[in-house]
């Protein structure tokens, strides 16, 4: 050893209980983990009992839907030592437990994720999944089957293009994101769903890729954090690529751009929906005349609006 050179100090470990047996034993220890640490859930789960449960079921290949059936389940040493290193993976570096596991569900369908995408979350898949948008008493689509091209912008992981390909099973869909990076991750998710026929990947800003192309439905989850919201972001939200959060000062600087083009690439009975977080206040300021629709969720509230054809005429 050089004269003078220190060696670094290993992380201590955190307490590994001997006594932890179960399933559901190892869940109520990393919830008691994560709270303690003071994470922050906002990827995929709202709370630190469904973030341990995703990051235990995951650790032990179950999909979620399996927790309740194996919760009394013995823990092998070797499953013990694999929970017990995302643990602590989770807490010393504050990733998402998305990233970590290199795996997000959007109404319970799997998507591949990792740090080139945002983590696939959106009050959209709500709306596509259920009868506000098709299929129901009034709905905003008359008929479904109808809908045979839908354009998604800032696509991501591809997680909505790939939702909207399975609601829509006439319909071929346009993916577009600014980011090869974040494309490549969604063209694995594309192909994972066996939809490489159904839905094109794009590379370009917003709608400059499909110029003089019509749809009969845009969705869109653009970024939409103000400057305020970005220099507040939790660690957890850093590990992220910026670009796809930032929606400069006021939070609506690229939403703007959607509404004030989105027009041109409608059909006749189409429509655009769009996720815009907390930025309706300063939307409807910006755009006093709209007739925006708002669409609210099991978990939001005026997070999502509706603008028909006609509204942009």
């Amino acid at each position: 050893m050089v004269k003078g050179s220190r060696v670094p100090r290993r992380r201590p470990r955190m307490p590994r209980p001997k006594e932890l047996v179960t399933i559901l034993d190892h869940v109520r220890h990393a919830v008691t983990q994560f709270t303690t640490a003071g994470l922050v859930f906002a990827h995929g789960t709202t709370d630190p009992l469904a973030e341990a449960a995703f990051l235990v079921c995951e650790a032990l290949q179950l999909s979620p839907d399996h927790f309740e059936p194996f919760a009394a389940a013995r823990v092998t040493r070797d499953e013990q030592a694999r929970i017990f290193d995302l643990i602590e993976a989770r807490i010393r570096t504050r990733k998402p437990a998305a990233y970590l596991m290199q795996k997000a569900y959007l109404r319970g369908v799997a998507f591949y994720i990792d740090e080139r995408a945002i983590v696939p979350r959106s009050y959209l898949a709500e709306i596509l999944d259920g009868d506000v948008l098709a299929g129901g008493d009034a709905p905003l689509i008359e008929d479904a089957d109808a809908i045979t091209r839908v354009l998604e912008l800032c696509t991501g992981s591809g997680a909505l293009a790939v939702l909207a390909a399975m609601r829509f099973a006439n319909a071929a869909i346009d993916a577009i994101d600014i980011s090869p990076a974040a494309l490549a991750v969604a063209a694995r998710n594309v192909a994972d769903h066996g939809l490489e026929d159904r839905v094109t990947l794009r590379h370009g800003d917003l709608f400059a890729p499909v110029r003089g192309e019509r749809y009969d439905l845009i969705i869109a989850n653009p970024p939409y954090v103000d400057a305020a919201g970005m220099a507040a972001l939790p660690p957890e939200c850093r590990h992220e690529p910026a670009l796809a959060l930032d929606g400069g000062p006021d939070g609506i600087a690229i939403i703007r751009r959607i509404i004030d083009n989105a027009g041109r690439h409608l059909s006749g009975n189409a429509g655009l929906l769009c996720e815009v977080g907390r930025d309706r206040p300063v939307l409807e300021r910006s755009y006093p005349d709209a007739r925006f629709l708002w669409l609210d969720t099991e978990d939001s509230s005026g997070e999502v609006f509706w603008l028909d054809a006609a509204a942009f005429a």
